[in-house]
């Protein structure tokens, strides 16, 4: 994913109006630069190109795998600054593969899963922001969970780890993670499996849903 198309504004009728275009923007480098860029440039609603499929077979290939991590990371990434984000989704048939990623933009069309209509509805209705977010703190990272409909928090003050998040937050062999940690990960759903290659669910915060509350 080379370009994405972007827009001024969240709704699409204005998105019609005069001025409101940005047209295609560069999208190539870390997804959280590039989110961040965006931003910067007025985008707040963005279309990426194609279908960001998670069926095995389609991740087989090293290339393929490392595109769909980088449209994943850039969904989580535009999530956690409040764009608007018209993606497409392919998961696994599996009736749950979809649930991991509910606290992401829901897509525009999701194919996969049984009654995968249902499926988009519930995600959209149960949708909003911060429901499962990450923020650095003085020597700790703190995890903050609701995609599961209960709050899970956690606090990771190892060294070890914290490299691990930073190394994940835009996809990397699975390889390169001490499998310890890797499977720590994975017992909380943290992290996402595309072929060869895992990345980093949770988005680092950058827009809360309310006022910071004056003391």
């Amino acid at each position: 994913m080379h370009t994405v198309t972007a827009w001024r504004d969240y709704e699409l009728e204005a998105a019609g109006l005069p001025g409101m275009s940005l047209g295609e923007l560069e999208a190539s480098g870390p997804a959280s630069d590039t989110a961040a860029r965006l931003w910067k440039d007025g985008a707040r609603r963005v279309r990426l190109p194609g279908t960001t499929d998670l069926r095995a077979a389609a991740n087989e290939d090293p290339a393929a795998a490392a595109r769909t991590v980088r449209a994943l990371c850039l969904v989580r990434d535009l999530t956690a600054h409040a764009v608007y984000v018209e993606w497409e989704l392919r998961t696994g048939p599996e009736p749950e593969a979809w649930r991991p990623l509910n606290h992401l933009q829901p897509p525009l069309a999701l194919a996969g899963p049984p009654e995968p209509d249902a499926v988009l509805r519930t995600w959209r209705e149960e949708h909003y922001l911060c429901k499962c977010l990450w923020r650095q703190g003085p020597g700790f990272i703190q995890i903050r969970d609701r995609r599961w409909d209960e709050l899970y928090r956690f606090t990771v003050d190892e060294p070890e780890y914290q490299e691990a998040i930073e190394l994940l937050a835009e996809g990397a062999p699975a390889s390169a993670v001490a499998p310890e940690i890797l499977d720590d990960f994975r017992s909380e759903q943290l992290v996402g499996d595309v072929g060869p290659l895992v990345w980093w669910l949770p988005y680092r915060v950058r827009r809360w849903i309310q006022e910071a509350m004056a003391i």
